[in-house]
């Protein structure tokens, strides 16, 4: 089960999540269309809060776990921190003028270029490039030595936004566990990379571990210190942390049923043409809206929305076939539409993206009397069964069109 959401603290390590380890690349067809996702809610979430909202909201390991299932990531693995960032970096960077947003680093080799990034960046923007390497550094510092945890690092993310707030992403493996743990981190509020600095850090108790940024460890550091006749400083401890199950398939107890259903019944049960605010959106097929009312969410919920990311994975499936096959034709019309209202906004037409704003609203104004009536499995088995109608695809190849009838979902 997944712990109970507690709002991050900005400014310091803002979380952590434990993610099984899995292996592999994501195909091209669904790395092209992360990219275009991820770009339009990003686009979406400055145009709507400003670009500090943005670089907060990756600080949020809970957010960022929901953003990679609706993108059709595996909904728990380690693969969504690399996945994501790749392809955001891939789509961002090239309108990052415009954005007022960068990102830096990356996987591996990549990690290792960040300071030369943040050097040409800093030319470019005026931004202070050595203070933003030292953030980078220390930060990393921080989760490989400070805290020993037996996790090493492989990939480094710093997103950084115009007014030089900034957001790390980082991952380490532990080869004996075969899980990852991903660290975040926030400037808005960071007084010191010692005194409590991370939003959170997110991955499963594995026990007892050394971390010597944990404030309670002060009166062993300080020893220490005195000893090296060194001023000592206040360590920093974990937050917010995000643990997700070894199991690859999505069980009800995954999901806010009330939550999911909710979306089902707005999508599959009532139509734009009940509701005044989604008049513009009408046309659009049940399937689309249920993705759309989805991504709604991750651009507009609050950070209580996000205890349960599998339940975004209901949005474009995965790329492993869980929850069900990732269906192209939906997520490229939902991709269309986010790119349209979009474009829309930019000259003053604002209506379109107010109706996708609203798919969250009533969803969430649904649940307060909402009784969940759908049995969990057989929305599962009807997204599979119905799976080749809507361009169906996994890593294994394209959904066949079954024998059987189709499953009534209500």
């Amino acid at each position: 089960m997944l712990p109970i959401f507690t709002n991050f603290v900005s400014m310091k390590r803002s979380g952590s999540a434990d993610l099984p380890l899995h292996y592999g690349a994501v195909p091209a067809w669904l790395h092209q269309r992360m990219a275009k996702l991820g770009l339009a809610v990003v686009e979406t979430m400055a145009m709507e809060y400003g670009n500090n909202e943005v670089i907060a909201r990756f600080s949020n390991p809970f957010w960022f776990q929901s953003l990679g299932a609706v993108m059709g990531m595996d909904w728990h693995s380690s693969g969504i921190t690399t996945s994501v960032m790749g392809a955001l970096k891939k789509a961002v960077n090239p309108l990052a003028k415009e954005l007022g947003i960068y990102i830096c680093g990356g996987k591996g080799k990549q990690s290792t270029q960040t300071p030369d990034e943040l050097l040409k960046l800093s030319e470019r923007t005026g931004l202070d490039g050595n203070y933003l390497i030292k953030c980078s550094k220390l930060s990393a510092k921080v989760d490989n030595t400070a805290v020993q945890d037996g996790f090493q690092l492989y990939l480094h993310n710093f997103i950084v936004n115009s007014q030089g707030q900034w957001t790390v992403i980082q991952q380490g493996m532990n080869a004996n566990s075969r899980t990852a743990r991903r660290y975040h981190w926030h400037s808005g509020a960071l007084t010191s990379f010692v005194n409590d600095p991370h939003t959170a850090i997110c991955g499963q108790n594995a026990g007892r571990i050394l971390n010597m940024a944990d404030a309670r460890a002060d009166g062993s550091r300080a020893a220490i210190m005195h000893m090296a006749a060194e001023h000592p400083e206040r360590m920093l401890r974990e937050v917010t942390h995000l643990v997700l199950p070894s199991h690859h398939e999505v069980k009800s107890k995954d999901v806010d049923l009330k939550r999911l259903g909710a979306v089902l019944w707005l999508a599959h049960e009532k139509q734009p043409k009940d509701f005044e605010e989604l008049l513009l959106l009408q046309g659009v097929g049940p399937r689309t809206l249920q993705s759309l009312a989805l991504v709604s969410e991750v651009i507009y919920g609050t950070a209580a929305r996000f205890t349960d990311p599998a339940r975004y994975s209901f949005a474009h499936g995965g790329k492993d076939g869980h929850p069900f096959p990732v269906p192209t034709k939906i997520y490229d019309e939902t991709i269309n539409i986010l790119q349209k209202s979009i474009q829309q906004a930019k000259i003053g037409h604002t209506e379109k993206a107010q109706a996708i704003k609203s798919l969250s609203a009533i969803a969430q104004k649904a649940e307060a009397g909402f009784t969940p009536n759908a049995d969990f499995d057989k929305v599962i088995e009807r997204e599979r069964a119905e799976s080749w109608r809507y361009g169906g695809r996994t890593v294994f190849g394209e959904a066949k069109k079954p024998d059987n009838q189709q499953l009534k979902l209500f």
